[in-house]
Parts: C-alpha cells; structure tokens; sequence
C-alpha cells in the first residue's frame, strides 16, 4: 500500500467523539427504545426529615411492575407507557421545561460572573501578586496555586485561568522553572478547587438541587477535602518545580523550551497594570458575596433562588464598583447568558432523557436492577462503583453540570436505596469529572490549556500520572467517607 493510500485509510477510520448535544440526543432516542423492552414499574415514595428539609425518597422493598398497556380509571383512556417518534422530539422542550430552575441558575449565574470579569479584577489582582512575589521564586508556586484553588472551589473557575498562561509561562522560565510548571501553576490550581469543590454552582449546587439536598449539609467535609488536596497539589508541584530548577535538562519539556524562550515574552505589560482602587473594591464585592452565600447555605438553608440572588447582586455591584456604565453592564450580562447558554441547554436536554424514562416508568426498573446486582455489597465498593461509572461517563460527557443533569436523577436515589447518604453521589461526580476531565484529550480547559503551553498530552500524561493516581484514591475515600455519614 503506498504512502498516499495509507494516509487516505488512516484519515477515513480516523474516530471523532460527536458532539455532546449528539450524545444528549441519543440518548433520548436509546432510552425511548429502552421504555418498549425494559420492564416498566415504580417504587412506593415517603417523605423525610433531614437536617436540610424534607424529601421525598423511594422505599427500599417497595418495587412493582406495571402493565405497559392499561386503561387511566379517570379518563378511561387506554395509556401505553412505550415512547414514540413524537415523544422523542418533544423531550428536550419538556427536558428544559422541567430544568427551568437549574437552567436559569446557571443563565443568571453566567451573566453575573461576565460582569466582574469585565471588570478584569481577578486577573488586575493575580498578577499584583505575581509581581510582588517575582523575585521571591518558590513562593509563586504556593500562593498563587491557593488563590487559583480557592477560585475553582467557590465559582469553578476554568477558562477563566487561561490569560494566566501568558503572564506564568514567560516569568517562570525567566526563573529557572520549566514551562510545564507555569502549566501546572496555571491548570492544576484551579483544576484542584474544582475537584473539591465547596460552593461551586457547576457541579456541587446543581447536583444537590437535582437530587434535592438543600443546604450543602457536607460543606465541612468539602471544606477539608479542599484543604487537604490543595496543600497536596501544591507540595507535589513544588516538588516537581524544584527538581527541575535543580536540574533543567531533568525536563520533560527542556528542548522544547529552547523555542519557547525565543516565541514568549520575558516580561508582559499585563503585571505591570495599576491594581487600581475599583478592582480592590470588586474583589472586595466579591470575597463579601462568597462569604454570604456560604453564611446562607451553612445556616439560613438557602437554595438556588437564594443563590441567585446573591451572585445577581454581586454582579451587578462589581460593574458599578468598576466604573462600568449601565450599557456595559447590560452588554457584559447578555454575553454571559450567550457564554452559559451552551451549558444551560446541556443540562435542559439531558433532563429530556429523564422525561423519556420516567414517561416508560423504567427509571425504577433500573433503579431496582442496580440496587439487586449491588445489594449486600459494603459501602466503599458501592461508592468505588459509582465513581469509576460517574469517570467514564466524563469522557463523553466533559461538563459536571451536564454529568450532574444526565447522571443524577438515577445515583441520588439509587444511593440512597443502598441505605448510604445521597450526598455521595454528589461527592462521587464532583472529584471523578474533574479528575478524568485532568487527563481528558475532551475535556477543552485541558486541550485549551495544553495548546497555549505549547506541551503536548504525551508529555502531560507522563509528568502527571502518580499525582493523578493520588487523585483517584483521595476521591474514592472522599466518596466513602460521604456516604457512610448520617443523613
């Protein structure tokens, strides 16, 4: 075969994944064909008190099948429960209908956080810190790492870490680090926040407001778990960074780095920027407005219109402590909404595949085949379980809020049927998204992320991978410890 033909063949079985609305759609129509073979049956509901309010959860023993063909005794109408062609295309419609509230969570959240960015605070503020600690090396590592972590785990910071590239890459080889510790500065810290997650609307809010928890009840755990595998990130990328200070041919980027000496700037106009007074009191609005949400979901029981309400405010109050007009304002909110749109549908149409199952009633058929194959197993098992299904499910679904939307609906009740704490399986998606979405060549602040630094995955993968093996087993016992925890 020559060259040409061999190039041809190679391009022709050459596997692209389709695109998440793709998958979203599929699924709908996988699950519609589902309602007409899987056996159709529901479980007896109760209602019960938590220390967050009451919900409503299905009872364990309780299961029944139902005809897939029966008479309403009201209407007399003859129901048949199997999902046709109309059903299908009427579920994303009902889908974002029935997720009006998540969906306009994260609408109102986008356009908020597009205001403050205007403002360019955060990043106006970053780098006053990059530059006072310019000449103090190692302690760049620490400190801007912890600020970028704190920013993952309260907003889920993500693409909003990506202008920090320019400013790390050049300032850290200018030091005698490497480009890929400007990386891991630049993705690991945010990376490490949105793993263990606290109060960020992305993954934890929007998976307990589908489960139903309110109130955040395992805030403190989070709030360790933050502590803990933050101050681990960092000391291993310190580590790493004074390895290669030590010995500059030991990295895994060192030739390519010749070139990207000569392709990056030394310095970068942006760190010597005015922190000017507006921003220091935007970041003021800001660090306020995390602080009442937490005093809300910690003691007032808040939920999502609460929360709303006060990243609404927040945001509105950034722009006018930013000198921004009120048409800047308005312009930056609607391009938030447009930034967020894409995520908002993601989890509207996803609940159209709920729609299609609870429509066929198979959702507690499934629920019931799941809590039999499992029954009896301990609890680490079922929680390990959980966390390599919610893994894998990443790499065709890279956002936790769309994850959160598409997966728990089923793990939030089949938690609980397994007699464990439904925060587990919030626990579960947060640290097994974000930690596959570390290594995911789908995952776009990753390739993003990779493509500015000029580092290829090949050599990610090899400078990551018993970090990422920590990852895995902190999230696994995380998960554990969540479930085993009292409701």
């Amino acid at each position: 075969m020559s060259d040409t033909k061999a190039k041809k063949t190679n391009r022709r079985f050459k596997f692209k994944l389709p695109h998440v609305y793709t998958i979203m759609f599929l699924l709908i129509v996988v699950f519609a064909v589902l309602t007409w073979i899987v056996p159709s049956g529901q479980y007896q509901r109760k209602t019960i008190s938590t220390a967050a309010g009451e919900r409503e959860v299905a009872v364990a023993g309780t299961y029944e099948q139902v005809d897939k063909n029966y008479t309403d005794s009201e209407t007399g109408e003859t129901i048949n429960l199997g999902q046709d062609i109309f059903a299908v295309l009427q579920a994303p419609t009902k889908g974002i209908q029935e997720a009006a509230d998540v969906v306009a969570f994260v609408l109102l959240i986008g356009g908020s956080f597009a205001i403050i960015t205007k403002t360019n605070a955060l990043n106006a503020g970053m780098s006053r810190v990059i530059k006072k600690l310019k000449n103090k090396d190692i302690l760049i590592i620490p400190i801007t790492m912890t600020l970028l972590s704190i920013c993952g785990t309260t907003f889920g910071m993500s693409e909003e870490a990506l202008p920090f590239y320019a400013i790390f890459i050049p300032i850290m080889m200018g030091i005698g680090y490497d480009s890929m510790t400007a990386f891991i500065i630049c993705f690991l810290g945010p990376n490490l926040g949105y793993c263990a997650s606290t109060i960020d609307p992305f993954n934890v809010l929007i998976a307990q407001g589908i489960i139903g928890i309110e109130g955040n009840p395992q805030l403190w755990l989070r709030a360790v778990s933050w502590v803990i595998f933050t101050a681990v990130g960092i000391a291993w990328a310190m580590r790493y960074a004074m390895r290669v200070k030590k010995n500059p041919e030991s990295s895994i980027v060192y030739e390519d780095d010749k070139l990207k000496r000569i392709e990056f700037s030394v310095t970068d106009a942006s760190i010597e920027e005015e922190f000017t007074i507006r921003q220091k009191l935007v970041l003021i609005d800001f660090a306020c407005g995390m602080g009442i949400i937490v005093w809300g979901l910690v003691t007032q029981g808040w939920y999502m219109n609460e929360i709303s309400a006060v990243f609404l405010g927040m945001g509105l109050l950034a722009g006018i402590l930013g000198g921004l007009d009120q048409q800047t304002i308005a312009e930056e909110f609607v391009k938030g909404l447009a930034d967020f749109a894409y995520a908002a549908i993601v989890i509207g149409i996803a609940r159209g595949i709920l729609v299609i199952a609870e429509g066929g009633m198979i959702i507690d058929t499934i629920l019931q085949a799941l809590a039999t194959a499992l029954a009896g197993a301990p609890a680490a098992v079922y929680t390990t379980f959980m966390y390599i299904v919610l893994g894998l499910l990443s790499l065709l679904v890279p956002s936790s809020s769309g994850l959160a939307a598409l997966t728990m609906p089923v793990m939030g009740p089949l938690t609980e049927l397994m007699g464990l704490n439904p925060e587990a399986a919030v626990t579960a998606l947060q640290f097994a998204n974000q930690t596959i979405n570390t290594i995911s060549p789908v995952a776009g602040m990753t390739v993003a992320g990779l493509a500015v630094a000029r580092i290829s995955f090949g050599q990610w993968w090899k400078t990551i991978w018993k970090f990422f093996i920590f990852m895995v087993v902190f999230g696994l016992i995380v998960t554990a410890i969540s479930g085993m925890l009292p409701v």
